[in-house]
């Protein structure tokens, strides 16, 4: 899961995401990190944090941290918030096969492909938004992959 800063949205869908692996006891292992380092070893944002918690998911556990190369090769999926992280992280693919491992995560929610996560720092009254579009975005990746 990568933002830019990875302390607002990547951080919830990693939260989003590892609980629902959790309830269907799935063996998958989920990281989160930002195209940039300017929050590097900082907690989530607080709002996100405070709706992650609404919904009965705690981040506290996270550091953000910058995505780097050996992310690329370590994960099967590096999954962007919007179409400007997508484009950073495409720069760091050494080749062709890393490339294909780089997708939207809006691409996974019905009807939703090629969304945009809007980036909630900004505004407060946007981390529910946010939450919820992750929120359909983790349910159709988990249907996606939990059968392959």
């Amino acid at each position: 899961m990568v933002c830019l800063g990875n302390i607002c949205r990547s951080p919830l869908a990693e939260g989003i995401l590892k609980q629902k692996i959790q309830e269907k006891q799935l063996d998958w292992e989920v990281d989160s990190a930002g195209t940039s380092g300017w929050h590097e070893g900082e907690l989530p944002d607080q709002r996100s944090i405070a709706v992650a918690k609404n919904h009965g998911i705690s981040i506290l556990d996270q550091r953000s941290r910058p995505l780097n190369t050996s992310d690329l090769e370590e994960f099967d999926l590096i999954l962007a918030m919007d179409h400007s992280n997508y484009q950073n992280i495409k720069k760091l693919a050494k080749d062709s096969r890393l490339e294909e491992k780089i997708d939207l995560i809006m691409n996974f929610a019905p009807n939703e492909e090629g969304t945009a996560v809007p980036d909630p720092y900004w505004n407060d009254n946007g981390f529910e938004q946010v939450y919820q579009m992750l929120d359909r975005a983790c349910e159709g990746l988990i249907s996606a992959y939990a059968k392959k």
